[in-house]
């Protein structure tokens, strides 16, 4: 396939994706309550396990196509929650490097990207 397909096929996962994050939103919204984001946290640990289902059965299965790869992984995954591919790459870390190595990269991952929305967030009060 060529890369427009690819592209193409990572489009179709993310407006699946994206969609199914909504659904899953409003049903927890619904359920449980504004009280504490129970969609997102949903939606990350769903994510992340169907994430490491997708890798196992796309490895079992090779070859598959890179569009197949970049519509699950990509598309779908990564926009019902891009913490899936997170997870991912903790793993990763720590199965090729070292504990250190994907320990820094979690902890740097959480505490720049909380850091970067507060910094947004009075960029935005002061800008807008």
């Amino acid at each position: 396939m060529t890369g427009l397909g690819v592209w193409a096929a990572i489009a179709v996962g993310g407006a699946l994706g994206a969609m199914a994050r909504h659904g899953v939103s409003r049903a927890s919204l619904h359920m449980f309550g504004p009280n504490f984001p129970w969609g997102t946290l949903s939606a990350n640990v769903i994510g992340s396990f169907v994430m490491g289902l997708v890798i196992v059965w796309l490895s079992k299965h090779e070859p598959q196509s890179a569009a197949m790869r970049a519509f699950l992984t990509v598309g779908l995954l990564g926009a019902f929650t891009t913490f899936s591919t997170f997870s991912l790459d903790v793993v990763t870390l720590y199965r090729d490097r070292t504990v250190m190595i994907a320990g820094a990269y979690l902890a740097a991952s959480v505490i720049l990207s909380v850091s970067g929305l507060l910094i947004g967030l009075a960029a935005g009060r002061q800008l807008l």
